[in-house]
C-alpha cells in the first residue's frame, strides 16, 4: 500500500465511523435539513483539520509537556457531549419554528471537534504515524487529504439524516430518533471516560 493510500484509509476509517460529530450531523440533517447540517459539517471539518495541522506542527509537544491540559480538554469534551445528549433527549419531537432552538453552526461544529477526544486521538495518532519525522510538506499533504475525506464522510451522515427527514415527520418518531441519538452521544461520552 502506498503512503498516500494508507493516509487516505486512516482518514476514512476515523472520519466515517460513528462519533459525536457524526451523530450531530445525522441529527441536524434529520431535524433541520441538509443546508443547516452542512454548516455544521463545514465547521467540524475546518475545526478538525486545523487541530490536525497544529498537532503536526508541534501542538502534541505542548500537550506532552502539560498532561493536565489534555485531561482538561477530555473532561470538557465529555461534559459537552453529555450536554448535547441532554438537549436531544429533552426535545419532544414536535415541529417548531426554526428559531426556537439554535441549530448547530459552523463555529459550534469547529468547537465540537476541539472538545472531541476522538478528534484529538485521531490527530495525535495520525500525525504520529504519518508525519512523526516533522516533515512540514508531509504534514500539509496529510492535512489536505484528511480535509477532503473528513468533509465527504461527515457529509454522508448529514445526507443520511436528510433522507430520514420524511420518515421522522411525526413527533413520536422524531422523539424516538432524538432519544436514540442522545443515547449514542451519552454512550460515546461514557466510552471516552473509560478510555
Amino acid at each position: 500500500m502506498t503512503p498516500l493510500l494508507s493516509m487516505a484509509a486512516f482518514a476514512l476509517a476515523s472520519s466515517i465511523t460513528p462519533g459525536p460529530v457524526n451523530v450531530v450531523a445525522l441529527s441536524t440533517g434529520a431535524r433541520r435539513g441538509l443546508g443547516v447540517a452542512m454548516r455544521h459539517v463545514s465547521g467540524a471539518t475546518f475545526g478538525f483539520t486545523l487541530l490536525l495541522l497544529l498537532t503536526g506542527l508541534g501542538l502534541h509537544k505542548i500537550l506532552a509537556r502539560w498532561p493536565g491540559l489534555t485531561h482538561g480538554i477530555q473532561w470538557a469534551g465529555v461534559a459537552f457531549l453529555f450536554y448535547m445528549a441532554w438537549q436531544l433527549a429533552s426535545d419532544d419531537g414536535a415541529p417548531r419554528p426554526e428559531k426556537s432552538r439554535r441549530p448547530p453552526s459552523f463555529l459550534s461544529g469547529a468547537a465540537m471537534q476541539w472538545l472531541n477526544p476522538k478528534a484529538w486521538l485521531a490527530s495525535i495518532a495520525g500525525m504520529g504515524v504519518y508525519a512523526s519525522n516533522g516533515d512540514t510538506l508531509l504534514v500539509w499533504r496529510f492535512t489536505a487529504l484528511y480535509f477532503v475525506i473528513c468533509y465527504a464522510s461527515l457529509s454522508c451522515w448529514a445526507v443520511a439524516g436528510t433522507l430520514l427527514r420524511g420518515h421522522l415527520n411525526e413527533p413520536s418518531r422524531m422523539r424516538l430518533f432524538n432519544r436514540t441519538m442522545a443515547t449514542l452521544l451519552a454512550a460515546s461520552a461514557l466510552y471516552l471516560l473509560e478510555s
